[in-house]
């Protein structure tokens, strides 16, 4: 039996399209003894089934009971001193509603890394995570308003989410554009990836002269932001010195990383090259230095693992699902307990928990309470922004001494609002949208944003399949932005901006159209 690639993924190949070499396969009566009397013609037409794709039917009802019924129900019934009122059911269906969505993502027979990553966010840390603070009556950012605030977050919550599945069918509708008509591939051009290489580099191993040397990369993060301070690139009103210095030391060695992984996985001649070979060994340890999890935050961390898993496996739909699957349980047990490294010996307090549920509860996820803190803000006297949030996001770069008046990151806002001591807060997407356009203006944000997604997603399975050349850009850039869309989603925009604006650096670099063999990488 034969297999063909259609968006990324095999699939048997129907018999009436099989070659002159596939005995027995030809519908006109090639074969000389002609189609046997005694089978049925549907079954002579009917396409092989693979065993994985038993396998894969077999495990479909399961994974979607499990997402979407299960896990809910099991944890809306451990006991706990939640208040069960409209924003607890509100949330029980938001969670079976994106585990719905993010079981459809895993099963579908093309890779949509984009929607998916977009739903394993949703599922855990607007479902799953504040379904179990809504059950423990626990939270870990104080909600500062009324009831009716979260309930209104909540609510407005899963309005979004049904935006952005109204933004995908949007795209879907639409005719899809033929691979012609998209006109020739954007490629990495050869010579400017050792540029890029060279830049990686550079701004690395400045990266680490300024914090003292290797060393500190392997202890703490709290040592890393003292490390930082002590370089003097950072400043109590503004943190931008100290996002450049990360952020250029940071994604040019993964992105450098990431085309050499594609390359050597794709072309067999660059596996024959030592040259190619050694560079890749090289970005390997600069980015074991560099983007380690012990030194970086927990979501840049997701970004470099899930854009590396789908950049090595560029057209494997069991890694995808997999990955996808796989998030789950990392974000239930896995994500909860990582933040061993943020503190030093001295500052690091262990958790105690006599419930599961707890961690959930304790740590990182406060998206949705604090999308209800936002909506207090608002409702409070202090009104919609109408842009000017998105706009300090848009111009980050620019220094505070030209723009006295610039937004600060609306997590930060809303936290020197509320009065808390820390205000590394999050801002989801939602409240991003909500803050500065109303109620309208978010559907339409998220509207827009499952149009794009399934648009990109679309144009991925066209470009990235095993036929693509080693330095197709989409193939890069499209993992790297699924990895990222975490940090995005889980905001705020201002603090995500700076990686994004060097990524778009490093992009345009080494882009071409120019399909010479020159210039492209083979």
């Amino acid at each position: 039996m034969t297999t063909e690639v259609r968006g990324g993924t095999n699939t048997p190949a129907r018999p009436d399209s099989a070659g002159p070499d596939h005995a027995g396969s030809d519908p006109g009566g090639s074969d000389p003894a002609g189609p046997d009397p005694a089978v049925p013609a549907p079954l002579l037409l009917a396409p092989a089934v693979s065993p994985r794709t038993l396998l894969s039917r077999a495990l479909s009802i399961p994974l979607v009971l499990g997402f979407t019924v299960f896990l809910p129900l099991l944890v809306a019934i451990q006991p706990g001193a939640g208040v069960h009122d409209a924003a607890y059911f509100l949330q029980i269906a938001l969670t079976m509603y994106a585990g719905a969505r993010l079981s459809a993502m895993i099963l579908t027979s093309r890779r949509k890394l984009l929607q998916g990553s977009f739903w394993l966010f949703v599922y855990m840390a607007m479902g799953v995570a504040p379904l179990a603070q809504a059950v423990l009556g626990r939270v870990p950012t104080p909600v500062v308003g009324p009831r009716s605030d979260l309930t209104m977050a909540v609510a407005l919550v899963l309005v979004g989410c049904a935006a952005f599945d109204v933004g995908s069918l949007l795209a879907r509708g639409r005719p899809g554009t033929s691979r012609r008509a998209e006109g020739r591939p954007a490629l990495v051009h050869r010579r400017r990836l050792y540029l890029l290489v060279l830049l990686a580099f550079a701004c690395s191993g400045l990266f680490v002269m300024k914090l003292g040397g290797p060393a500190v990369f392997f202890s703490s993060r709290q040592e890393i932001i003292a490390g930082i301070e002590e370089a003097g690139v950072s400043q109590a009103d503004s943190q931008a010195g100290q996002a450049f210095l990360r952020g250029f030391g940071t994604v040019p060695a993964l992105f450098a990383l990431l085309v050499y992984s594609r390359w050597l996985v794709t072309s067999r001649r660059a596996r024959r090259r030592p040259m190619v070979a050694g560079v890749f060994l090289a970005l390997v340890a600069l980015n074991l230095v560099v983007n380690n999890p012990i030194s970086n935050p927990r979501y840049w961390f997701l970004t470099v693992m899930f854009s590396l898993l789908f950049t090595v496996f560029p057209v494997s739909a069991a890694m995808y699902r997999s990955a996808l699957s796989l998030g789950v349980v990392m974000a239930l047990i896995v994500f909860p307990f990582s933040d061993r490294f943020r503190y030093d010996e001295k500052n690091y307090r262990p958790v105690e928990t006599t419930s599961v549920l707890e961690p959930l509860a304790l740590k990182d996820y406060d998206q949705v309470g604090m999308f209800a803190n936002t909506i207090t803000l608002v409702n409070s006297g202090s009104r919609h922004r109408y842009g000017r949030q998105l706009a300090g996001s848009v111009f980050f770069a620019v220094p505070r001494s030209v723009w006295p008046g610039k937004p600060r990151d609306t997590g930060v806002m809303v936290g020197q609002w509320m009065g808390t001591v820390n205000t590394n807060l999050s801002s989801p997407v939602w409240a991003e949208l909500w803050i500065d356009f109303g109620a309208v203006g978010m559907v339409a944000g998220m509207t827009g944003l499952g149009y794009a997604a399934a648009r990109v997603d679309g144009r991925f399975a066209r470009r990235g399949t095993r036929r693509a050349p080693p330095g197709s850009l989409i193939s890069l850039v499209v993992p790297l932005v699924a990895g990222y869309s975490f940090i995005l989603l889980r905001g705020p925009l201002l603090q995500a901006s700076g990686r994004v604006a060097i990524a778009l650096i490093c992009i345009a670099l080494v882009m071409t159209w120019r399909q010479d063999k020159g210039a492209a990488l083979r």
